[in-house]
């Protein structure tokens, strides 16, 4: 596992770590989605008609796993193009790999709407899992070039700048962002509510239609606060580490620990998760 950075020394990715891998994927893969922007010849839906899949998706993934395969044949693999839709297949997958030692936790293009649409809000996302910890991140948006990159113990950065997260203390202070769950029969009228109980409170909301992106721009300092339902470990997964290592805090809705397989996320710079905790609470229960 990796050990922590104690010098104060420029950040460095070595070239046969683990976090070499991840980032050589995210770079690849991301390449790949961004000269194929516009070209998709298959478009389908899978858990609802807000669901979209292209086989940008599927060759995308494809080309990540291939590429972990290769550098280590034995750890598993979690991706989002090779599980069923809907929840419960998400959450069956995931207890399928649970006792895995080495997980990799992958989303292909986090933002598929946007990419259909060409508009340049997606990312490539990818975590390494150890005994159920994640200890890489990594996620990449190849519209603007932003390699975001955690490692466990040595925090998050961004073109080997060390990030962190914003200053706000309070909601009225605060840019925070969302996403509309895919799921129309509970998840999106909670999420309407929730809307409607949090807009009176913040600055102002965003909802860029990228999970990942979400959380990488809250380790970035960019946002203050994100919260979504209905997400599956591969939304999540490596932009929790970017967080933490940040320093900021993430739980599920109810304040609950993040574990793999929280599905209703909040995520804070910490200074304000508790005020927006329970003003999520305060629109009702899910």
């Amino acid at each position: 596992m990796p050990v922590e950075n104690t010098a104060e020394q420029p950040y460095v990715v070595g070239s046969k770590s683990f976090t070499a891998v991840a980032v050589n994927c995210a770079a690849k893969a991301g390449e790949w989605i961004k000269i194929k922007l516009g070209t998709h010849t298959s478009l389908n839906t899978k858990y609802s008609r807000q669901d979209l899949v292209t086989e940008m998706d599927k060759g995308a993934e494809a080309l990540i796993r291939k590429l972990v395969h290769t550098h280590f044949p034995d750890h598993a693999f979690l991706g989002e193009e090779g599980v069923e839709p809907g929840p419960e297949a998400s959450a069956q997958a995931l207890r399928n790999v649970q006792d895995a030692e080495y997980l990799w936790i992958v989303d292909p293009i986090d933002g598929t709407t946007n990419y259909v649409h060409q508009f340049p809000f997606y990312s490539v996302s990818i975590a390494l899992a150890y005994k159920g910890e994640v200890i890489v991140g990594v996620v990449y948006d190849p519209s603007r070039d932003e390699l975001f990159v955690a490692e466990k113990g040595k925090g998050a950065y961004l073109r080997n700048r060390k990030l962190s997260v914003a200053e706000e203390e309070v909601l009225s202070d605060s840019l925070v962002a969302t996403g509309f769950p895919a799921d129309p029969i509970v998840a999106y009228p909670a999420n309407m509510a929730q809307l409607q109980a949090v807009a009176p409170k913040v600055r102002n909301i965003r909802a860029g239609g990228s999970a990942a992106l979400h959380l990488a721009y809250i380790a970035a300092g960019r946002l203050s606060g994100f919260w979504e339902m209905n997400l599956s470990s591969w939304d999540l997964a490596a932009g929790s580490l970017l967080i933490q290592e940040a320093g900021g805090r993430l739980s599920d809705i109810n304040g609950e620990p993040y574990h793999l397989g929280v599905r209703n996320i909040l995520a804070t710079n910490g200074k304000i998760h508790e005020e927006l905790k329970d003003t999520l609470l305060s629109a009702g229960g899910v």
